[in-house]
């Protein structure tokens, strides 16, 4: 049923996306040691990045990694692939489009979101990695949305890795001419680091989720009666093994009365 703007029908909508929230959590929660891989759904299975983000995915799951993909064809695929066959565990995240993404066949976990930003926290709430092949704009909105949630310290700060130098190069270079110092600080750039081989993206997800090397880990300080009281930095050596951003604390709930900016009166 279209929704109808002047009865009042769109407010409904938020049960919607309520729902596709409430499923996510329930799915994705008791996943452990997980892997974002973003990249281009055009990517051909024949492409030298295809198989070297199947050949990445494999490596991880030997690993014990989950890997968790947008669900559909190209680098999604192979990510998924390399997962599934090497016996791992495989989510894909698939989203309802116009022209409609077909989910592939290589999951053991499948979801379908209606919209864009449901799908995105699950792609980093529950991740320990990023891992960035060579895409077009959603693979771009996917990597700057997550350089700024570590960026803000809105999450941890876990590894995200760019695959492959000659695609990512003149991007990295405009942002250190461009962007650094004025309209980000120098360090921003050592966010991620770049790389050229699968072998690669493993040492550095095994180091980076152990000890972040960039900034410090966000976890809720503990009170003597051992509940959370907000949210602490600790140094890299009381880090946990593996750290998620659901790990980090939400923070405190503030109730704001809708009418409570307004100003008073006068009489």
């Amino acid at each position: 049923m279209a929704l109808d703007f002047e009865t009042g029908q769109e407010s409904w909508r938020i049960f919607r996306i309520m729902a596709e929230f409430v499923e996510g959590f329930e799915v994705m929660s008791p996943l452990d040691k997980a892997v974002s891989i973003f990249g281009s759904a055009r990517t051909r299975p024949g492409d030298k990045y295809y198989q070297e983000c199947e050949e990445t995915a494999r490596l991880l799951a030997e690993a014990g990694f989950t890997i968790i993909t947008g669900g559909g064809p190209g680098i999604m695929e192979a990510g998924n692939k390399g997962a599934y066959d090497a016996g791992g565990r495989s989510v894909g995240l698939n989203i309802v489009l116009p022209h409609e993404q077909v989910s592939n066949k290589y999951q053991t976990i499948s979801m379908d979101f209606h919209y864009f930003y449901a799908r995105k926290v699950m792609f980093t709430k529950y991740a320990a990695a990023f891992v960035c092949f060579p895409g077009g704009f959603g693979t771009m909105d996917e990597l700057f949305e997550t350089l700024t949630l570590i960026q803000t310290h809105k999450v941890n700060p876990l590894p995200v890795i760019l695959y492959g130098s000659k695609y990512w190069g003149g991007l990295i270079q405009w942002l250190k001419s461009a962007l650094a110092p004025e309209y980000i600080d120098a360090g921003d750039t050592d966010i991620f680091k770049l790389v050229d081989s699968p072998q690669e993206v493993l040492k550095l997800v095994k180091q980076g989720v152990k000890k972040p090397w960039w900034g410090q880990p966000i976890r809720p300080a503990i009170k003597s009666n051992g509940k959370a009281a907000g949210s602490a930095r600790l140094s890299a050596s009381s880090a946990s093994p593996v750290r998620r951003n659901d790990q980090a604390d939400d923070g405190p709930i503030r109730r704001v009365s809708r009418f409570g900016n307004r100003r008073k009166r006068q009489k």
